[in-house]
């Protein structure tokens, strides 16, 4: 029972390490330059798949214009928008300078 415990506590320790660490890791991003794997690396809420659908909607369509622009991006909700503010760049410039 007590060693079960301390499993369960080690697994919840080391996975908070990992989600921890992958949050301070990322770099702001610039999305009109940015390739898909640097795109999933940094923005928070978006893996391989969303950040392939970045690339493409941008080549298709052209720069964007503000980080609200990837709303038009299907899978890219307003909450990674928002939960990303210092990361996603635009010109090299956050959505509040």
């Amino acid at each position: 029972m007590v060693s079960s415990m301390i499993n369960t506590l080690a697994t919840l320790v080391l996975t908070g390490a990992m989600l921890t660490s992958q949050v301070l890791r990322a770099e702001p991003v610039d999305i009109n330059i940015a390739d898909a794997q640097s795109l999933s690396e940094n923005i928070t809420g978006v893996g391989p798949v969303l950040a392939e659908a970045i690339v493409a909607y941008r080549s298709e369509n052209g720069p964007f214009m503000s980080a609200q622009d990837l709303l038009a991006v299907h899978g890219i909700g307003q909450k990674i928008v928002l939960e990303n503010p210092d990361t996603i760049l635009v010109d090299g410039k956050t959505s509040e300078n």
